[in-house]
C-alpha cells in the first residue's frame, strides 16, 4: 500500500541529505502513517484508516466524523 494518508492526504516529500562537506544526496521525507481502526457511531461501523500521527491527534480533538466530513469536503477521502 502507498505512503499516503487517507485523511490529510500527506504523502512522501523529496530533499536533500547534507554532510558536513556540503554534499547533497537525495533522501525522502515520509509521514509517520499508522494503521488504525476507528468506530463511527453515526454509521454504527468500524473503519480502518491509514492515517498519520498528526490526524489521530486530530481525530482526538474533533471527532472522526467531523474530520470525515471535512476531508470529503476537500475531496481527499473517498471511502465509505
Amino acid at each position: 500500500m502507498s505512503q499516503i494518508c487517507q485523511i490529510s492526504g500527506k504523502r512522501a516529500q523529496s530533499g536533500n541529505n547534507v554532510s558536513h562537506a556540503n554534499n547533497k544526496t537525495k533522501r525522502k521525507f515520509r509521514p509517520n502513517l499508522q494503521t488504525k481502526k476507528f468506530y463511527i457511531p453515526e454509521e454504527d461501523k468500524w473503519v480502518v484508516l491509514k492515517v498519520s500521527a498528526k490526524v489521530i491527534k486530530t481525530i482526538d480533538k474533533k471527532g472522526i466524523t467531523a474530520v470525515i466530513k471535512e476531508s470529503k469536503l476537500k475531496g481527499i477521502y473517498t471511502g465509505a
